[in-house]
Order: C-alpha cells, then sequence, then structure tokens
C-alpha cells in the first residue's frame, strides 16, 4: 500500500501514487530536486529563488545556465528597444548599447558605418582612456589617440591542410576558402584595443561590443559602478556622431 499525506488518501501500490501526483492539481512535483508542492505558484517560487534553476518566471522557461537566463532577461522579450539608431536612413532601435555598437560593426546600417569609423570615435570620445588601452593606440598628426589600422590578410588555396581550410594565426578549419577569408577579416585576429575598467578584471576586446556586452552581462561586476554607467550613456549619446 502507498499513502499520499497531503491528500489523506491511500492506494494499492507506488505507481499508483505517482500516477495519482501527477494528474492531481495537489502536486507540483520538482522532478530534478525531488520535491513536491502544493500549488503552482509555490513551485514558481522554488524556481526562481533555487539556484539550481535559471529561470523566467514571466514565460514560464528554464535555461541551461545563468549566462543564457541573462541573456534571456536583457532581450528584446523583457527590454524596450530604447537604443535607437542615429545612422541616416536606418529606423533599427536596440535594447542595449552593446546590441547597438554590434548592428554597426556588422557593416548592415544603411548608413554605411563601419567598424573602423565606430573605433575611431569611440578611442577620441576615451580621452582618459578609462576603456581603451593606449599602449595599443596610435597618436594622430592633431594630438589624438588613433585606432590602429586594420589588418588585411588574405588566405589563399595553400591554406588547404588536406581536410579544411585551415587559419595559420589559430588553426581553426573552415569548410570554404570563402570562410576563412571571412574570418580574418573579422576582429578576431586584430588588436585589442578595448578594456575592462575594473582593477581586478581588466579583460581586452578587439571590439566595443565586446566590451559592452562583457560589461551589460555583469559578469565582473563593473556595471555597478556609476562611472562605468556614466561612460556607456557618454558613447552611447556620441554615436549622433557617426551620422553619414
Amino acid at each position: 500500500m502507498a499513502y499520499c499525506g497531503r491528500c489523506e488518501r491511500t492506494f494499492p501500490h507506488d505507481r499508483a501514487l505517482e500516477q495519482h501526483k501527477e494528474d492531481s492539481n495537489a502536486h507540483w512535483p520538482c522532478d530534478e530536486c525531488d520535491r513536491d508542492f502544493a500549488s503552482h505558484h509555490a513551485r514558481q517560487q522554488h524556481y526562481t529563488n533555487s539556484g539550481s534553476h535559471h529561470y523566467c518566471e514571466d514565460c514560464d522557461r528554464h535555461f541551461q545556465n545563468e549566462n543564457n537566463l541573462q541573456s534571456h532577461l536583457n532581450s528584446k522579450v523583457h527590454q524596450p528597444a530604447n537604443f535607437r539608431c542615429p545612422g541616416r536612413g536606418c529606423t533599427k532601435s536596440f535594447v542595449s548599447a552593446g546590441a547597438l555598437t554590434l548592428h554597426f560593426e556588422s557593416g548592415t546600417c544603411p548608413s554605411g558605418v563601419t567598424r573602423q569609423q565606430l573605433d575611431r570615435i569611440v578611442v577620441r570620445s576615451d580621452t582618459k582612456h578609462y576603456i581603451t588601452n593606449p599602449s595599443r593606440l596610435l597618436t594622430g598628426p592633431l594630438g589624438w589617440s588613433e585606432p590602429p589600422a586594420p589588418t588585411s590578410m588574405w588566405a589563399t588555396k595553400r591554406s588547404w591542410n588536406g581536410s579544411a581550410f585551415e587559419c595559420y594565426l589559430c588553426n581553426s578549419t573552415f569548410r570554404s576558402l570563402a570562410h576563412l577569408n571571412q574570418h580574418l577579416k573579422s576582429p578576431k585576429h586584430q588588436d585589442k584595443i578595448y578594456i575592462c575598467p575594473k582593477s581586478d578584471c581588466r579583460i581586452e576586446f578587439a571590439t566595443v561590443s565586446g566590451l559592452c556586452q562583457h560589461i551589460e552581462g555583469g559578469s565582473c561586476g563593473v556595471r555597478m559602478f556609476r562611472k562605468v554607467r556614466a561612460t556607456i550613456d557618454s558613447l552611447t549619446k556620441g554615436f549622433n556622431m557617426l551620422t553619414v
């Protein structure tokens, strides 16, 4: 015999008891934690408060890890698209400075803004080198700091290693020569001119979008600093200079 204390009912065997729990509105089990809750709300509270779950209560969705949950919470599903692209002819809006900068860097903005133009504006705006690494920058004729010119690298058919096209810098492999050259044109092997301003982090990034996403993700806690928030706000306002 099996007994359900919550419902005060007896069942002929354990399987019948388990079936009862599956069918009854009085039982809301968490299989992962082997716990049984009296209501849907109680189980949701458990999902939200437990470190074992990465759960969005609004969407009733579980995520594999905390980073995936935070990415979801920072997405347009939960965040207003308050960052409007200032590029001429572009009507898109984005949920974060990181998403806006990635839009520019991708080269898809109708204004024609490039990653190089974006880097130039950011570097010139960051006069105190709060988010840029001066040791990786150049000094222009008027005393401005300038980002280094992007390195032009092209692979040839000689990159074929017998089974794939291989990058001689990082040994990544690609199915086609075009994909390898696309990799070489990406920021992957460009100078990492951006740096996390937190003294015990100092991770370097090749793109400003990478830095923004690092700050917005909160992995090192740097976004809690008022000066960082002010820097990102100033950076976003400076994007108005990119209209072409």
